[in-house]
């Protein structure tokens, strides 16, 4: 068995140590839903290596454009955004394909 890159793996104080910040900031990114672990059945927080480079890029953003919890989280929803927006479009576009291998498959 194979993880996954979103599999829950690492709790909350392996986390911190790996990102050098307290549990307590990680625990006000989860209160921000900046990044928000699984839990496992007995309420541990449990982080996935998907959320732990979540977690780097919003240190980079703290450090790199000076951004507080609220500026991330507006750069955050406005990525999110963008990431469905290209999947939408990607969608389309196959669609267009298929719309005109059907034009082409037509008699006439």
């Amino acid at each position: 068995m194979t993880m996954g890159h979103n599999d829950p793996v690492f709790a909350i104080g392996i986390v911190a140590s790996m990102c050098g910040v307290h549990q307590q900031t990680l625990r006000n990114y989860e209160r921000w839903e900046l990044v928000i672990p699984q839990r496992s059945s007995g309420g541990t927080r449990l982080y996935s290596n998907r959320d732990v480079q979540l977690i780097q890029q919003i240190l980079r953003w703290k450090e790199e454009f000076g951004l507080n919890l609220a500026g991330i989280e507006v750069m955050s929803k406005l990525l999110n955004r963008i990431d469905r927006l290209e999947s939408h479009v990607q969608d389309l576009t196959v669609e267009i394909v298929k719309l005109r291998e059907g034009q082409t498959k037509l008699p006439g």
